[in-house]
């Protein structure tokens, strides 16, 4: 049997979802992002008592295969975004490879379910990254535009104040409060 679970884009959502299958005493036989494969059926009573456990850390228990495709997309997005350094192909081709689908399908089926297109979702994410770089660890631009493989830091600055409305150094002073976290990237509205 296989659960499906929306917003599950990070090793630390699988680590979560590990950890609350233990808990309840759910076997399964593999993690993945967004989607878990249980040993045998589990319970309606288990299955609402995980799907609580897990609503807790922002993921929710679904049951659309498209809500899932959206989340698998997100999650190889993440990785590739945030893990640039060990992938060695674009991020169209990643997409495709990882996914089994064109990536014109994996496009068009992404903006017609979010409303926003992958490059828009993916350059959001890039930003919030160095949000979490310049706020929490304190990086310099020029290590973070090393780090999420921007070929010169204008180009993050101005990237950066196109999506913000504010330039890296404001955003800076101001601090956190201004993050987003993955659940509310690619909303509408």
């Amino acid at each position: 049997m296989i659960l499906y679970i929306r917003n599950m884009a990070c090793e630390s959502c699988m680590i979560l979802v590990q950890q609350e299958l233990e808990k309840l005493g759910i076997q399964y036989k593999r993690i993945n992002l967004g989607e878990v494969e249980i040993r045998g059926l589990i319970s309606d009573e288990k299955k609402e008592s995980f799907a609580h456990a897990i609503e807790r850390g922002g993921l929710d228990l679904v049951d659309s295969a498209e809500q899932v495709l959206i989340d698998k997309i997100k999650g190889y997005i993440a990785e590739y975004t945030l893990n640039k350094k060990n992938i060695k192909q674009n991020l169209s081709v990643y997409l495709s490879e990882e996914l089994g689908m064109e990536y014109a399908q994996l496009a068009n089926y992404f903006s017609g379910l979010t409303g926003t297109t992958i490059e828009q979702y993916t350059i959001a994410l890039k930003i919030e990254k160095v949000k979490e770089l310049l706020a929490i660890e304190n990086k310099t631009l020029k290590e973070i535009a090393e780090q999420l493989d921007y070929k010169q830091v204008s180009h993050l600055s101005n990237q950066f104040k196109q999506v913000t409305g504010m330039r890296p150094s404001e955003f800076k002073k101001r601090g956190v409060e201004t993050r987003k976290t993955i659940q509310q990237l690619g909303k509408v509205g």
